[in-house]
This record gives structure tokens, sequence and C-alpha cells, in this order.
């Protein structure tokens, strides 16, 4: 397993999907792009920001109702891409057992930037699909505040039509 760092959350441009992008916190800096939806997207910029709101999100809740179970999420792990979606696992401990449970890469992420927890990714997923992502200069890098106001931007302008088939 590799240790993966959350760097950021950007929208793909000229589709406006939204991507996640976890890189390796040592070695060679591969970069893991992973697609997500608007709102998971959205969530994971707030939590990146560090912002409340005023009703929980989900992953608020599910966090919180971890933390007064007393169980701990200890990490995060990317394990898969299959047939063009990814898979991920979260490790949790409770009363000295180890669960591990399958999640959505998006909902994973999105509670580990809200507890603080590790993010792993498969040492062959990382091999097969990490990228090595030219090196921005800084002033061509978006921070936190930007990118939240992007997603806030592209959550008004949906419609439902968008989202017919």
């Amino acid at each position: 397993m590799v240790e993966m760092r959350l760097v950021a959350v950007r929208v793909e441009l000229p589709s406006n999907t939204p991507v996640v992008l976890l890189q390796e916190a040592s070695g060679a800096g591969r970069t893991l792009p992973i697609f997500i939806g608007s709102p998971e997207a959205t969530a994971i910029a707030y939590a990146l920001q560090g912002q409340t709101t005023p009703r929980p999100f989900t992953h608020d809740l599910i966090g919180n109702l971890l933390e007064e179970l007393g169980v701990q999420l200890e990490r995060v792990v990317i394990t898969e891409l299959r047939e063009a979606t990814y898979y991920a696992d979260l490790h949790l401990r409770s009363n000295g057992r180890t669960h591990v449970v399958s999640s959505r890469p998006s909902d994973a992420i999105n509670l580990a930037a809200r507890t603080g927890s590790t993010i792993y990714c498969d040492d062959d997923l990382l091999d097969a699909e990490g990228v090595q992502l030219a090196t921005e200069d800084d002033d061509d890098t978006e921070d936190a505040e930007d990118l939240v106001g992007q997603f806030k931007e592209f959550i008004e302008g949906i419609r439902p039509e968008d989202f017919s088939t």
C-alpha cells in the first residue's frame, strides 16, 4: 500500500466533471485522479477548507456516529479499478477489532478528510493508474476558497434535464 495525500478537488474542463486528486505522500509523487459527483466534490472541498454547515452533511453525520460509538476510522484504502469504477475500503477499529467496510472512494475520502485518517492506494492500482502531473507555479494554483466558489457556481447551474438519459 502507498500512502496518499488529498491534494485537491478540481473541475475537469470542458465537461465540468469534478475530480479528486490523491498524490503519493512520498516517492515519485504520482497522482491518482478519481472522477466523482458534484455533491461529493463540494463536500470534500468544504472539508479541505474546514468549513462547517448549519446542518451536518451525510459525511459529517457518519463521522459523528463513528465518534459517538467509539469507532475509529484507521485508514481508507483505494483498492481497485473495475470497469471504469474505483473501489475503496474503510478500515474501522472498534473494541480492539478491525472491520473492513466497502465504500465508494468519494465517501471514503470525505470521511478521511473529516477525521484526519490516512488514505492509501493499492500498489498495483497506483502503478497502473497513477500519473505524473506537471508542477504548477504558485500563481496558477487555485486555493480552496476558489474551488468552493467554482463548485457553488456549478451546482447552482444544474438543471433536472442535465440528468436525463
